[in-house]
């Protein structure tokens, strides 16, 4: 006798791991029944779990998140610039004539 399991999961995800396993040769159920399966054999979860026990969040005012924005969209910008001078062998510095 076989029981059936119903769950909900988001569209994408339920695309992304029905992709996935199928690169895998295999197909969304079959590996969740290797999941269970697994987990009963080792009487767990076949991989870590645990919970964080430190807020991974820093607190920090208005001001010091302006500061880190202005400095993240800085080195974003020149990034970008260094990937498209790379990408088309353009010199670091045009020189002014």
């Amino acid at each position: 006798m076989a029981s059936t399991i119903q769950l909900r999961v988001d569209d994408d995800l339920k695309l992304k791991s029905d992709n996935l396993f199928r690169d895998l040769g295999t197909d969304t159920t079959t590996a969740i029944r290797i999941f269970l399966t697994k987990a009963v054999s080792m009487n767990g979860f076949p991989f870590e779990v645990r919970k964080t026990t430190a807020d991974p969040y820093v607190k920090m005012t208005e001001s010091e998140l302006l500061k880190k924005l202005e400095i993240s969209r800085a080195q974003a910008v020149d990034d970008a610039v260094m990937d498209m001078r790379d990408k088309y062998g353009l010199p670091d510095a045009i020189a002014n004539s």
